[in-house]
C-alpha cells in the first residue's frame, strides 16, 4: 500500500500524455483541413 502514490502519479502522467496527444492530433487535423480547402480554392480558379 506504500506505492499508491506512485501508481496515482503514473496514471496521472499517462492521462496527461494522452490528452496532449489527442489535442496535437486535433490541431494537425485542423491545419490539414485548412490546407485542403486552400488547395481546392486554387484548383477551382
Amino acid at each position: 500500500m506504500d506505492n499508491l502514490g506512485y501508481l496515482f502519479a503514473a496514471y496521472t502522467l499517462i492521462w496527461i500524455g494522452l490528452c496532449v496527444l489527442v489535442f496535437d492530433i486535433m490541431r494537425k487535423q485542423k491545419k490539414n483541413r485548412q490546407e485542403i480547402e486552400t488547395l481546392k480554392d486554387k484548383i477551382e480558379k
